[in-house]
């Protein structure tokens, strides 16, 4: 009879101990759960707002040719357009540089060498622009088309976490949870059977 007991002893040990893992489970189910949200964004810093834009990230298109290489920046109401020599990569200075595209057409002044702006009337709408670019200098007249694109959001706004996002990672946590409580409440119903 007392290695009976022994043996009963045993099983409800080994009971105790399955229920006591079941709730390290819940327990490690839950902390992820709670965790989740925390990983939401890689890289994503809710700090302080970010400096302000500078010119470089403004708008552009590029344009080669034998001859020349053009660059040309949208700066609010003016359109900047850097023109270059393709080989030397020299500025291309004294140039006639005629520009003509949706809202942008005239001939541009030179304000640096190789350096030309083009005021506009007001800035392009967003989305994609087709440009042509001539460049007359010297004994050298070339023809060059490029792709100024607008359609890029402004750089200034700042990501903010709107109401569903919430809502779908508290439900993830609360279904991360409710798996994990059905799991132990499987395990005692199949403890509580096998004694």
């Amino acid at each position: 009879m007392n290695v009976s007991r022994n043996r009963v002893s045993l099983e409800e040990l080994a009971a105790r101990r399955g229920y006591g893992a079941s709730l390290r489970q819940l327990f490690a189910v839950a902390l992820f759960g709670v965790a989740l949200p925390a990983f939401s964004h890689d890289g994503e810093d809710h700090g302080a707002p970010p400096p302000p834009v500078n010119q470089a990230v403004a708008p552009r298109a590029i344009a080669t040719t034998e001859d020349f290489e053009v660059v040309a920046v949208l700066e609010g109401n003016k359109l900047v357009v850097y023109v270059d020599a393709f080989a030397s990569n020299e500025p291309v200075a004294n140039a006639k540089v005629e520009i003509d595209g949706t809202g942008m057409k005239g001939i541009a002044r030179e304000v640096a060498p190789g350096t030309y702006a083009l005021d506009l009337a007001e800035a392009p709408p967003r989305g994609k622009h087709g440009l042509t670019i001539g460049i007359e200098a010297g004994d050298t007249a070339d023809l060059l088309s490029a792709t100024l694109d607008t359609s890029m959001p402004d750089q200034g706004e700042v990501h903010v976490h709107d109401r569903s996002e919430w809502i779908i990672w508290i439900i993830a946590a609360l279904l991360s949870l409710a798996a994990g409580v059905l799991v132990v409440a499987r395990r005692v119903r199949s403890k509580a059977r096998g004694l």
